[in-house]
């Protein structure tokens, strides 16, 4: 049961003194099968560590194969606002559900049911971030900066990204549990994808559930438009196709409050990404599709220029 593996990472990470080698010595007992390496990066606001996961797959690239790798990204500010807030806070979803999922992947390995792909988990762990205002809720605030976020977040290796983020300080997704983003590629928004919709009724044993994206939202952080969190910022970074699975509630909840993470929830998102892994190594899981992105791009362009801060236009109003 995955449960047990966000039960017991929530007590690791729910500690002032919790780090990334702290998180990688748990991850390191449960098996041998994985290289896991941590960063401790210094910002202007305090430290965090960085940590990666890379789990080979049966026929991945690690190992010389084929099949496609998928990366699971735990975005966040941080999982704790000490001294300000006391405890795990709400924005720490990502990361707890990341690190669980790479848990459970391991113990899998362990027994024999290794995936067919590689699947390459990060995060990062720091238990005092800063916060920072936001409407209608405060968001959590980071050390480092996003760009910093992406280089140790997002590699070269991911053919396509899941990116696990706490969505709870709205008004726009009022759903108790978690939703999927459309895809989104080098500056389109795409629609939905049917596979990944199909993983979610099978996994979640409920009518899948999507949360809206706006044009701000996968633009970068900087260029002063709202965004609604950071869970499409590994979007601008990459040209490969990014999902949002956001951890949801019916009220707008803080990304700085505590008390708000319900491990019930976090493992149905724990299952659901493993799921998609086992289809995505088995390249039985697609995220967009490549003729019709071919052909949108025929149609209109590049879209690249909105995974840039952009640059001031004089517009003419008649």
């Amino acid at each position: 049961m995955s449960l047990k593996y966000v039960m017991e990472i929530y007590e690791l990470m729910d500690d002032i003194q919790v780090t990334g080698e702290k998180v990688k010595q748990y991850l390191e007992k449960i098996s041998s099968n994985g290289d896991i390496e941590v960063h401790t990066i210094e910002g202007e606001k305090g430290k965090t560590d960085f940590i990666s996961v890379k789990i080979p797959g049966k026929s991945g690239a690690f190992s010389g194969g084929e099949a496609p790798t998928l990366g699971i990204i735990g975005r966040l500010g941080g999982i704790g606002a000490r001294p300000e807030m006391i405890g795990f806070v709400s924005d720490g979803d990502g990361a707890l559900a990341s690190m669980s999922i790479a848990a459970k992947l391991l113990d899998m390995s362990n027994k024999g049911d290794q995936l067919d792909g590689d699947v390459i988990l990060t995060t990062h762990i720091c238990p005092d971030a800063p916060t920072q205002p936001h409407d209608p809720v405060p968001f959590m605030g980071s050390p480092v900066g996003i760009q910093t976020m992406n280089q140790y977040e997002v590699t070269e290796e991911m053919d396509g990204i899941l990116s696990i983020d706490t969505t709870k300080g709205n008004q726009i997704i009022n759903h108790r549990g978690f939703a999927i983003t459309p895809t989104i590629k080098e500056g389109y928004i795409l629609k939905v994808s049917d596979d990944l919709l199909h993983i979610y009724t099978q996994s979640v044993g409920k009518l899948p559930v999507t949360m809206p994206v706006t044009t701000q939202d996968i633009t970068p952080y900087g260029n002063n438009v709202y965004h609604i969190n950071s869970i499409l910022q590994p979007a601008v970074s990459t040209d490969k196709p990014v999902v949002g699975v956001a951890i949801t509630t019916e009220t707008a909840v803080a990304g700085c409050g505590t008390g708000a993470s319900r491990v019930v929830e976090i493992e149905e998102v724990v299952r659901y990404c493993i799921e998609v892994a086992k289809f995505y190594g088995q390249s039985k899981c697609n995220f967009y599709d490549e003729k019709e992105f071919q052909h949108l791009e025929t149609l209109y362009g590049k879209m690249t220029q909105l995974q840039t801060l952009g640059e001031e236009k004089e517009v003419t109003s008649k």
